[in-house]
């Protein structure tokens, strides 16, 4: 059925522990070479550390599964330097639109301001994000080792090292590593060697994807349905991807039959009563799901890291599943190095449980309210749910309460171990434990962007309206921020409006103010960076010692 990708192949090679004899010895293996996966290798690599990545495939993920990915993972892939890919092969949009039966009710824009770099979302289907990821992970080869065909039959954990067999073509071999990296997937092999709980509960509906090719004139938008009359008592979901394949959705309900559901001659009729019988299309994927939301009580445990699915499951509605694992290794991979260097100590590990334990409950939180708005079980709660979308076309306080999916935004880390509380005034939303807003920037006389400019590494901040006028005293204890009493080196980065600082220190020009309205800048403010670009702290003047304790705290070394 599939005709617009075709799906590469790689070749199994034969590992050095089968050509030997001997268990070889990896300081971190992922297994799992999904987005997710792929993601903390890649983030791991380019932080300098050796890696083996594990998958039991020869090939990417086969038909379609995830196809939106949200502003914040777009500016995590950029991060790990492959962002223009995705943006330029997907379909970038901002604004969705819900519609109670023919009429709209009312509309959203994920990006309401202007002045960032990548769109609100980009729908893209899964499997050109793992191509694009592999080729970005070969890039890293010198770093970055990928074993295909390769299947994870035992996992034993120590207190040292975590023992690994694994099922090759050619036979079985053993390896150990100090870290393992679990991103096998919601049903989770390993999770399911190990033992390990996850709780939750599974949905009561079914939903039929139906990817077709067509050449529609339809703008790049979200378009969502309500009981509408080519699918009466049902709700339609509609997205354009690349190759002028577009997704449908279209809930079915709990006692539909899967497999009669996906026969052409039951999707074909769905579909032209939605699209017209004049309109032509090809059915390239379609597939039956059912979902569950439900997480892992701990991440961590011991030398055994889980993230993505393996972790955490959410419905597919708010496009959040991809988009929050790819944020666990970006929360992951930077505390994970700084501990294998030694300049944390393995509790930092328990923030990432922490901080992605609270995303996570925060996502199933958001999924399940969706679910039940999309799905209500009861006519009152029908009832309820159809008043609230006919007021929304006319009242804004009802639009806040329609949720067709409330879409993938980052994680506000406020509560997080690892903030330095304000003991300063701020105005706006970049509050300790904040995803950094975006903004336009030149850098040496180029243009370009905040973001592009921050991460895999603990930066500050500062703030001046005349770079070449930061004093000389001012200037030398910002260059002495290399080092604390651990090693961790903290970037400083100069933020004005003109001139260049002195002794070479980073200078960024705020070409349009966006910075300093963002961040509520004065002459003086600082903010504290962390390598995964959330607000670790700030004050409105720079005091090295305050960085210093902040860095300490932010790393678990207090």
């Amino acid at each position: 059925m599939q005709k617009t990708f075709t799906y590469p192949k790689f070749d199994f090679v034969k590992p050095p522990e089968l050509t030997e004899g001997k268990p070889g010895h990896y300081p971190v293996v992922v297994v799992g070479a999904g987005p997710v996966g792929l993601s903390a290798a890649i983030d791991l690599a380019q932080l300098g550390q050796d890696v083996l990545l594990l998958d039991n495939d020869d090939t990417v993920s086969i038909g379609s599964r995830g196809v939106c990915y949200a502003k914040r993972a777009l500016e995590v892939l950029d991060r790990m330097g492959c962002g223009d890919k995705f943006v330029q092969k997907g379909v970038s949009w901002d604004v969705g639109r819900t519609f109670l039966r023919e009429s709209e009710v009312f509309n959203f824009n994920l990006r309401p301001e202007p002045f960032h770099h990548r769109p609100g979302m980009i729908n893209l289907q899964q499997y050109y994000l793992e191509e694009y990821l592999i080729e970005r992970a070969r890039q890293l080869e010198g770093k970055l080792q990928m074993r295909f065909k390769s299947n994870v039959i035992s996992v034993v954990p120590g207190d040292d090292k975590v023992t690994v067999r694994v099922e090759t073509p050619e036979g079985p071999y053993s390896l150990t590593t100090d870290w393992l990296v679990v991103a096998d997937g919601a049903r989770s092999p390993i999770r399911n060697m190990l033992g390990l709980d996850i709780d939750g509960k599974i949905f009561m509906d079914r939903f039929l994807i139906a990817d077709v090719v067509m050449k529609a004139d339809f703008p790049a938008e979200r378009w969502f349905w309500f009981d509408p009359p080519f699918h009466p008592n049902q709700s339609v979901l509609l997205h354009k991807q690349a190759d002028n394949v577009w997704r449908i959705d279209f809930q079915l309900g709990w006692q539909a039959d899967p497999e009669q559901e996906k026969k052409p001659e039951k999707v074909i009729p769905r579909i032209k009563a939605m699209l017209g019988d004049e309109r032509e299309f090809e059915l390239e994927w379609v597939s039956v799901y059912t979902f569950q939301c439900r997480r892992m009580n701990q991440f961590n445990h011991g030398r055994v890291l889980f993230v993505g699915d393996a972790a955490h499951q959410v419905s597919p509605f708010g496009a959040r599943g991809a988009n929050s694992g790819i944020q666990d290794t970006d929360n992951l991979a930077w505390k994970l190095k700084l501990v294998m260097d030694g300049k944390a100590p393995a509790t930092l590990l328990d923030s990432y449980s922490e901080e992605r334990g609270y995303a996570a409950d925060e996502n199933i939180a958001n999924s399940t309210r969706s679910t039940d708005f999309i799905t209500p079980k009861s006519n009152t709660s029908k009832t309820f749910r159809n008043a609230v979308l006919e007021l929304a076309a006319k009242y804004p306080f009802a639009r806040a309460l329609v949720n067709s999916g409330r879409l993938s935004v980052p994680s506000w880390l406020a509560s997080s171990s690892l903030n330095t509380p304000d003991t300063d005034e701020f105005q706006g939303h970049m509050i300790p434990g904040a995803p950094m807003a975006d903004a336009p920037v030149q850098v040496g006389g180029s243009d370009g962007w905040l973001l592009q400019q921050l991460g895999n590494r603990f930066q500050l901040l500062h703030h001046v309206e005349d770079a070449s006028g930061l004093d000389a005293a001012t200037a030398k204890a910002l260059g002495e921020l290399n080092a604390d009493a651990n090693g961790i080196e903290v970037e400083p980065v100069i933020v004005a409006r003109r001139g260049q600082a002195p002794g070479g220190l980073k200078t960024l020009i705020d070409t349009q103010g966006c910075i300093a309205e963002r961040y509520d800048l004065k002459p003086g403010s600082s903010y504290l960076v962390r390598p995964d670009q959330h607000v670790a702290a700030r004050w409105r003047t720079f005091d090295a010692g305050k960085v210093k304790a902040a860095v300490a705290r932010a790393t678990c070394n207090v």
